[in-house]
């Protein structure tokens, strides 16, 4: 993808990463032919550990979280005792791509769809800036995370000692967006992502001849009634100045190829998007009475299992300030949004900012207006951006940690 780079040239520190801007294209391409699923960053985790070795960072701990890797990087000096933690995401999605260039993914049905080997490039750059120079107080980890893409990575790492072993006054992370013009990025305090729940409705009825269907308790129109309900929850218990979705994505009942019988059971499948906890539990509690209620209604019986699977993503105030004030000191006023809204996607960096403060940051990558949108089969990554994105990385640490005068 080409995009205009005039904004590159904005600060010194972007700059000075373009001096080696060829070499993050060739390890992001290297990244995007070899995707790899999450806890199966094996080749993904190699390719970190090696360039970062290579960099000289002072340590690289593999295996974390099963296949994260983290690295440190002492600044000049430590006489702050300050520690600050950056994060980028590893996985790729099981998806087929359907691109042409030549660095299209290796492996059939898996792709970098959402531009994980982009954020895992610009951290390895930041790697290679910081520890050439140090010019920071204190001590910088760098946390490449395996399993984003629903498989709750993030909290892996935490259990396997994550901030006990390398301790974090705050911590940051950013993701490309294609709905942002290249070279924008944007952060604010609060909610970025949404929590994302997992529904599953289990509904037992009593199967039987689609011509006689007096003598059985068919599920699927249950489920019907069930799908149908589910939307008035939003529209008449959550607030309309809060945000909230219900999305029940999926009904299996029955076979094709059964035209008149009707089945005992029927399953359904969604997701419930929420920003506050108490939404969340009132969602929950709801659609459980709801699903029984009906369900009782036609003589049948239904229960919810509810699963909460990503907290919502919520930057703390004082780190997204500073957040905005880095941003600002890179791109600018005009390319610098300190109002974004908050998407009801998720992210499980989500569970870092439950342990730790910090803040969630988009990096806009352009591409929308062509049909690149992220987790689409032909989505690739703007390199033209990767300065930019090492530089953000690169100055959160040495504002964060500024060299005593």
């Amino acid at each position: 993808m080409n995009a205009p780079e005039p904004y590159l040239a904005a600060h010194p520190t972007v700059t000075r990463m373009r001096l080696f801007h060829r070499d993050l294209i060739e390890i992001r391409h290297e990244l995007h032919r070899h995707p790899e699923l999450g806890f199966e960053e094996h080749f993904t985790a190699e390719l970190v550990a090696r360039e970062l070795t290579r960099y000289g960072v002072d340590a690289v701990h593999r295996g974390v979280g099963r296949t994260g890797v983290v690295a440190v990087i002492r600044g000049r000096t430590d006489t702050s005792g300050r520690r600050i933690g950056l994060r980028a995401d590893m996985d790729a999605l099981p998806i087929a791509e359907e691109n042409r260039f030549d660095h299209r993914s290796t492996h059939a049905g898996v792709m970098h769809a959402c531009g994980h080997d982009g954020h895992t490039t610009m951290l390895l750059g930041a790697a290679r800036h910081l520890a050439a120079t140090r010019d920071f107080d204190g001590v910088a980890h760098l946390i490449f995370q395996p399993g984003e893409e629903g498989y709750g990575g993030a909290q892996k790492m935490i259990e396997d000692g994550l901030f006990e072993r390398f301790p974090c006054d705050a911590v940051y992370a950013m993701h490309n967006w294609p709905s942002l013009p290249p070279g924008t990025i944007a952060v604010r305090p609060g909610p970025m992502m949404a929590a994302a729940d997992r529904v599953t409705i289990h509904i037992e009825g009593r199967g039987g001849h689609g011509a006689h269907p007096y003598l059985a308790i068919d599920p699927v129109v249950v489920a019907a009634h069930i799908i149908t309900a589910a939307q008035s929850i939003v529209s008449r218990n959550v607030n309309p100045i809060d945000a909230a979705v219900i999305s029940l994505c999926s009904l299996q009942a029955g076979n094709p190829g059964a035209m008149s019988v009707i089945p005992r059971e029927a399953t359904i499948v969604g997701t419930v998007r929420t920003f506050k906890r108490e939404t969340q539990d009132m969602i929950e509690a709801r659609l459980s009475e709801l699903v029984q209620s009906v369900a009782q209604g036609f003589g049948a019986k239904a229960r919810v299992d509810y699963e909460r699977v990503y907290p919502a993503t919520i930057n703390s105030r004082d780190e997204a300030l500073f957040g905005q004030q880095t941003a600002l000191e890179l791109v600018g006023e005009a390319q610098m949004v300190p109002d974004l809204d908050p998407s009801m996607g998720s992210e499980d960096f989500a569970f870092m900012l439950q342990q730790r403060p910090g803040a969630y940051f988009r990096i806009g990558q352009g591409g929308s207006e062509s049909g690149c949108f992220l987790h689409n089969t032909s989505y690739d990554f703007n390199d033209a951006i990767l300065p930019l994105g090492v530089a953000l990385f690169v100055r959160l640490i040495e504002r964060a940690m500024p060299l005593p005068a």
